[in-house]
């Protein structure tokens, strides 16, 4: 049996702990035992293991559920585990590692404060699922949702996603399309018998760059809406007029959009162009006006804005529940080579949590 995290202790040694552990997506197991063994020395938590999605729940008949929600799983190692410490200019303790912002920072908050309030004024859904960084289909939390939606019934659900210890409300959706305009292929020495296919996208392309994105606001939030070329491909050889050219391109939307809104706001925008959808996810609006997300506000203080991104989010999103990303770490520094999380971050998103939940 592997040994047990010490959940009571330190909550920056902890994460450090966490590092330690290789998770990368699919090699979750070792992590989710240690978890699961580790929550099982609690009397107040009702655990459940899932495969490598480890669940632990309070169970008090109180007027409310939350669920607060962590992955386990990490991209790929690149020479940054285990983990090591540094002090910044100011003197604060800086941890690095694979990990250490995306999202063990969360998780180590997640596990803190679990066994740290045995008689929360909630009920709580703690959940650490796997795979969340790789493709949909695999999934934890997808998996969860769709086998067993009962165990992420709630009110309101954080995720703890590094957000610079401040709260991110809900997030954008994600529209990802195509346009493949076709030409005819000639010799490059005879053009004119041609139909240059990477020529007719400049004025694709200069729609595009002279787009003037929408911000939205939504429960006080302002989401800043996106829609670009982010990759193009054509030619045959340097000798040959292109036949074909492809654009894909990316439309972030805010989430007072359905994907099927979305798009028709695109082929609006993008009219006499041929575009196919190529994949889609929809938005989550943030739920602020809800009552535990009104304390939440008061608890962690501070200003909200709006996640300018997709997170896991937008599944609590669908099934009702309405959800914020609140977690250590700052996102611009998730997956590099040198992921680091202040420590004070970590402290102040475990202190907000046991202030909200006390």
């Amino acid at each position: 049996m592997s040994a047990r995290l010490d959940l009571g202790g330190d909550v920056v040694e902890l994460l450090r702990a966490l590092i330690d552990i290789e998770s990368v997506s699919g090699g979750e197991a070792e992590i989710a035992d240690r978890v699961e063994q580790s929550l099982r020395g609690y009397g107040h938590l009702k655990v459940l293991r899932d495969g490598n999605v480890v669940i632990a729940r309070t169970d008090l008949g109180r007027a409310e559920r939350v669920v607060i929600a962590g992955h386990l799983d990490t991209v790929p190692i690149a020479g940054n585990v285990p983990s090591w410490t540094t002090r910044d200019s100011a003197g604060r303790e800086i941890i690095w590692g694979r990990g250490a912002c995306d999202m063990k920072g969360g998780i180590a908050v997640q596990l803190s404060v679990a066994v740290s309030l045995a008689q929360p004024r909630r009920d709580v859904t703690w959940l650490f699922y796997d795979n969340e960084e790789v493709e949909e289909t695999r999934n934890g939390l997808s998996r969860i949702a769709r086998e067993h939606p009962d165990y992420l019934e709630g009110d309101f659900a954080v995720l703890c996603e590094p957000t610079n210890a401040r709260i991110e409300g809900g997030c954008q959706g994600t529209l990802q399309l195509r346009a493949e305009l076709r030409g005819l292929a000639a010799h490059s020495a005879r053009s004119w018998m041609g139909h240059n296919a990477i020529h007719d996208a400049s004025d694709l392309l200069q729609l595009l760059a002279s787009y003037q994105p929408q911000q939205i606001e939504i429960d006080g939030l302002v989401y800043r809406e996106g829609l670009n070329a982010v990759m193009i491909s054509g030619g045959i050889a340097g000798n040959v007029i292109p036949d074909r050219c492809v654009i894909d391109i990316n439309y972030r939307f805010a989430p007072d959009k359905s994907p099927a809104e979305a798009e028709a706001y695109v082929r609006g925008v993008l009219d006499g162009y041929p575009i196919q959808v190529t994949d889609v996810a929809a938005g989550a609006r943030p739920g602020l006006n809800q009552p535990a997300a009104e304390e939440f506000l008061r608890a962690v203080g501070g200003q909200p804005s709006a996640k300018l991104g997709w997170t896991d989010v937008a599944r609590f999103s669908a099934m009702g529940i309405p959800a914020v990303n609140f977690g250590p770490g700052d996102p611009s520094k998730a997956h590099a080579d040198d992921e680091f999380c202040p420590a004070d971050d970590v402290v102040a998103c475990r202190d907000a949590l046991i202030r909200w939940l006390s």
